[in-house]
């Protein structure tokens, strides 16, 4: 989700919530203690040199009962990030501290802020020797020709 779509929806809610993949929500008195951008140089196993940027929000679960983010002050905490920072419209990658610091894809469900869990892959696989996904074929499927064995056909 880019931040453009953050920001829209924002405009649009009364309050801000999240939910993690296992579909608990992320507990309301959350903070946001950090929106920055994140760069990354880096270098691929097929040689290419690539660089990411993403905007980054850091959600954390104080003992703070009481506190609750509004989408307005959400939504001015991401422009002053943009005026100050620089930041751009990019995807946008949430933190959350679970039993270590997960990061985390953001999509929107129409109500909610959903936490998408991250996968790794391969960004070269022509050059890392990884074989291609077989093609999957019903042998039933497979037309036979004139002369060739069929089940049951006693040419075997």
């Amino acid at each position: 989700m880019k931040l453009s779509e953050i920001k829209k929806e924002l405009n649009s809610l009364e309050k801000v919530a999240f939910i993690l993949p296992n579909e608990t929500y992320v507990p309301e008195h959350f903070h946001v203690t950090e929106v920055g951008l994140i760069t990354r140089n880096f270098i691929d196993c097929g040689g290419k040199v690539r660089k990411e940027n993403v905007v980054n929000f850091q959600l954390w679960d104080a003992n703070d009962f009481d506190h609750r983010l509004k989408p307005k002050k959400l939504l001015d905490i991401i422009e002053l990030s943009e005026k100050i920072l620089g930041i751009e419209d990019h995807e946008v990658e949430v933190e959350f501290q679970g039993e270590t610091i997960g990061k985390y894809d953001l999509g929107f469900n129409g109500t909610d802020f959903t936490l998408i869990n991250k996968q790794t892959a391969c960004l070269a696989e022509d050059q890392c020797g990884i074989p291609a996904d077989k093609q999957k074929v019903k042998l039933s499927a497979i037309p036979t020709q004139g002369n060739s064995c069929t089940p049951g056909g006693g040419c075997c």
